[in-house]
């Protein structure tokens, strides 16, 4: 048995050596950070939204990432090797935001920062180059958010090139290349100021406004807009800032950006007079939750800030059950001179539905991330799931435990080195089904030890190391 367990410690050593960023059935297949010359303002962030085409004449697959200077276009048919095929430059240079929606072969690159412009690019030429083929303020020089529905442009909070801001205005993709004003959603609905994001589907807007809520509107035959409901006072309530509709179209997820650490909602909207909240998504960190996407089969996958990627299987609305996750981990990136709230680093956005079922992930210091998550959409509700988080690792004086599982227990502790011996033992009475523990490693000699988690449906090791 002293063997057995002496080689079970052994490999889990040795499996874990290559790890570099906290995961769970989510792994690495490459990592590419193109902007190299110009952070925001001297700040390490570099980056923005991401989105991603597929090419269906020669099925290459694509990553659009949105940058400082502007927008990359990346290969990524070999996810291990990818490769930037062009660079549109934005009209103004440092900006922060930029957002990317595509439309049969054509992209569409919005910023909310001065001096930009609306600009629409054809990829057919890809992978050999892209081609410009609109840019202009005639339109709108600024959108914070964009989506596209059908052959419809949403464009949210745009911003003429007098200064003039429409909360929200749409537009006819019928001439890919030149869309048509069709309504702003101000001529019918003026009481709704601003739109910060929104989902659409069967011209049905579910608008988040940011702190006055999220609001569900109708694009009408007619091009006028109507209000179908709102929902306001909910908890945890905060600044509304996007969501994303199941395939069914019964549950609603969506997140609060500020203030920081807000719980994802999940709602039931199969009645609009009577939405209901059935669960509450929350990082085991206190990170804010970014942006939510979900799968055909039910998975949401949410950017967090410093907290990378979360995988959950709402199949279920009443018991969203994490199923993955992956941490983009800002420290990864360059800290020096950083001046902006580091509330605002890590992962920014994330595109799950390329056809080859790899994930995108921007982070906004360390790049593009391609990511396998076909494991974590392969767990459902229905498992039983267990998992161990250390973090930091490598740590110094403190550690932070974290421990998932579905039922309540007493889960017996220890800290062993690399000799066998048990340095600590601690029980922890679990009641909670996501709990996180704090434990002093000031006192433990420099080196590598094992943390072994024993009780109830949980059993499991990790390896952590000590820092001088």
């Amino acid at each position: 048995m002293k063997f057995t367990f002496l080689f079970a410690l052994l490999f889990s050593i040795s499996s874990l050596k290559a790890q570099t960023y906290n995961s769970m059935n989510v792994s690495l297949l490459s990592v590419i950070a193109p902007e190299t010359t110009n952070n925001w303002y001297g700040t390490a962030t570099k980056y923005a939204g991401c989105y991603g085409w597929h090419n269906p004449v020669d099925n290459k697959e694509y990553a659009i990432l949105g940058s400082t200077k502007g927008n990359h276009f990346i290969e990524i048919t070999n996810p291990s090797a990818p490769v930037v095929r062009d660079f549109v430059p934005g009209v103004a240079q440092n900006s922060l935001w930029r957002e990317i929606k595509t439309y049969q072969n054509y992209a569409y690159l919005v910023s909310d920062d001065n001096g930009n412009r609306f600009q629409i690019v054809d990829m057919s030429y890809l992978p050999d180059s892209v081609h410009v083929v609109y840019q202009s303020n005639a339109l709108f020089a600024k959108s914070h958010t964009i989506f596209v529905e059908g052959n419809k442009l949403y464009c949210g909070a745009t911003t003429s090139s007098t200064g003039v801001v429409t909360s929200m205005a749409v537009y006819d993709l019928s001439d890919p290349e030149n869309p048509v004003l069709l309504r702003k959603l101000n001529q019918d609905l003026p009481s709704i100021g601003y739109v910060h994001d929104m989902f659409v589907r069967n011209d049905t807007i579910y608008a988040s406004t940011g702190n006055p809520g999220l609001f569900i509107l109708k694009f009408n035959s007619n091009n006028t807009f109507s209000l179908l409901a709102d929902y306001t006072n909910y908890v945890d309530v905060g600044y509304n800032h996007s969501s994303y509709l199941t395939p069914d179209s019964k549950t609603l997820v969506f997140t609060d950006e500020v203030a920081t650490g807000l719980a994802v909602k999940v709602i039931d909207v199969t009645d609009l007079g009577n939405i209901t909240l059935k669960d509450t998504i929350k990082s085991h960190i206190g990170a804010t939750a970014h942006n939510p996407y979900v799968t055909d089969d039910y998975h949401a996958i949410i950017s967090y800030y410093q907290d990378g990627i979360q995988i959950y299987d709402v199949s279920n609305p009443n018991n969203a059950v994490l199923t993955g996750f992956f941490d983009t981990d800002y420290l990864h990136g360059d800290n020096d001179n950083y001046t902006f709230s580091t509330a605002y680093r890590g992962c920014w956005g994330a595109y799950p539905y390329l056809p080859s079922g790899v994930l995108i992930a921007s982070d906004m210091q360390n790049g593009l991330f391609v990511l396998d998550m076909s494991s974590a959409l392969g767990v459902k509700s229905s498992s039983t799931l267990n998992y161990l988080n250390i973090y930091p690792n490598p740590t110094t004086d403190e550690l932070n435990i974290v421990i998932s599982s579905e039922k309540n227990a007493v889960i017996q502790m220890e800290i062993i080195d690399l000799m066998g011996r048990v340095i600590m033992k601690v029980d922890i009475n679990k009641t909670e089904k996501l709990l996180q523990h704090k434990i002093n490693t000031s006192l433990l000699a420099s080196g590598s030890y094992i943390i072994k988690l024993n009780g109830g449906e949980t059993n499991t090791t990790q390896k952590f190391i000590k820092a001088d």
